[in-house]
């Protein structure tokens, strides 16, 4: 009798903690590549606490980012839509003021929200910040700061950064000592414990400045890789101390008693550039389409939800962030911009799914509407107009010009270097369509078609 009753306790306790809304921790590396980690078979790296990630939640096999460059992707991580409805075409480009964030979505539903480390989406980039101090502080007067996107609290700078940065703290900027990723961690983690203390629901959004260039290491960091090259050591060591504060976040999590209950989500935000390694071998860097651009390590952890570690390969992208966590937590959007590009991928994480309803696109938006563009449609990659993408529009001596229109199997052949084109018309043509189409409804979202008080209606 006493083993039903405390069976029965156990289950009404599980119960009741997956019947609260979960938190939502979103961590993101800058221009960490998709070999860029121990897990994935990365030589030399060292990634003790990812890998151990990999391991308790979902990792994301086939995880894209919307965009190859940082503040595209960081807009479809906030609204769920691509990057190019809102303008924001390249690094340095502004969210639009008018999109819902995923910030805001939470913070009307009772979520304290906080931002730390780079934003990105103010329009501001590298030194070109309005403090009078070294380094990329977001003041309070910008309007396009986190407070003014639907966070409580941030400390926050308007790119990359590196040792001793000097960071916004809710808009007035503030001297910080040490490594970037252990300020930011340290930051959002007063955060995370003052509303766990009381009882709070959070979003902590915790975004790194590295491993972006320049790369500037800790000694200690650095240590593990004194055989290689200065510049192998200092990357390396950037990596290094974004792997510990991933550490840290975790056990302060469980220490906390919170972790069960938590959306524990980490991604980068585009494809490496620092060679082969970086980049898994795959075809292409950051700056392209190509699978090393747009390609990158995920992983999803939350126990109450996701009870039994998985490797997925379904297709999935930083534009099923902000749908996900909205579908998670329960919070309702009110006037929902339309379209999302997006999904909720809590099918797939309760294993009820393999496949994606939507396909994944991709574009490089020109002046002009032109650009190299992509779709995958799973297990298909298609790319049209790509001799217009970097590091594309010369030939090598003697080869012949890039195709129009290229298709890959990318299940089979991850590194795209088997045209399928020609062998699938019918599919080319299908695929080709629904890019097109795509490609008219941003458009009318570049426009103003979906904000009715811009569109006149």
């Amino acid at each position: 009798m006493k083993t039903h009753l405390l069976l029965l306790a156990s289950l009404l306790l599980s119960h009741a903690s997956f019947a609260a809304p979960p938190n939502v921790v979103l961590v993101m590396a800058d221009d960490q590549g998709w070999g860029d980690t121990g897990y994935n078979g990365h030589p030399d790296l060292k990634t003790p606490n990812l890998d151990t990630l990999a391991k308790s939640g979902v990792r994301l096999n086939r995880f894209y980012t919307a965009h190859f460059n940082c503040s595209p992707t960081r807009a479809s991580v906030m609204t769920g839509r691509h990057p190019d409805r809102m303008g924001t075409f390249n690094p340095g480009a502004p969210i639009r003021a008018e999109e819902l964030t995923v910030a805001k979505v939470l913070q009307s539903a009772g979520y304290a929200t906080g931002h730390f480390g780079k934003w990105h989406l103010n329009g501001k980039n590298g030194d070109k910040n309005t403090t009078d101090m070294p380094g990329r502080a977001i003041l309070a007067s910008d309007p396009l700061s986190p407070g003014k996107m639907g966070f409580d609290e941030w400390v926050s700078a308007d790119n990359f950064f590196d040792l001793d940065p000097v960071l916004g703290r809710n808009g007035v900027p503030e001297k910080f000592h040490g490594d970037s990723s252990d300020v930011t961690t340290d930051e959002a983690l007063k955060f995370i414990k003052k509303q766990a203390a009381a009882g709070k629901p959070f979003l902590s959004v915790v975004w790194f400045g590295s491993p972006h260039v320049p790369h500037i290491a800790l000694p200690a960091d650095k240590a593990p890789y004194s055989k290689l090259s200065e510049e192998e050591q200092n990357y390396y060591g950037e990596i290094t101390a974004v792997d510990r504060s991933v550490g840290r976040l975790r056990a302060a999590l469980r220490e906390l008693k919170v972790a069960d209950n938590t959306i524990f989500w980490y991604n980068s935000d585009n494809g490496g550039h620092e060679g082969a390694k970086s980049t898994g071998y795959l075809r292409g860097e950051k700056g392209t389409l190509w699978e090393g651009g747009v390609r990158v390590p995920a992983v999803v952890e939350w126990p109450a939800r996701i009870t039994q570690p998985f490797i997925s390969e379904t297709p999935c992208s930083t534009l099923d962030i902000y749908p996900t966590v909205l579908a998670a937590t329960g919070a309702v959007a009110q006037n929902q911009i339309q379209p999302l590009d997006g999904i909720s991928l809590l099918p797939l994480f309760d294993r009820q799914t393999e496949t994606r309803s939507k396909a994944i696109p991709f574009w490089a938006h020109g002046r002009d509407g032109g650009g190299h563009a992509a779709l995958l449609e799973w297990p298909y990659k298609l790319h049209t107009n790509p001799a217009s993408g970097r590091g594309n529009k010369k030939n090598k001596k003697g080869a012949a010009p890039m195709a129009a229109t290229l298709l890959y199997d990318v299940s089979k052949d991850p590194k795209e270097t088997t045209d399928l084109a020609a062998q699938e018309p019918e599919r080319v043509a299908k695929m080709t369509a629904e890019l097109n189409a795509w490609k008219a409804s941003v458009e009318k979202s570049l426009a103003g078609a979906d904000y009715p008080q811009k569109a006149g209606k």
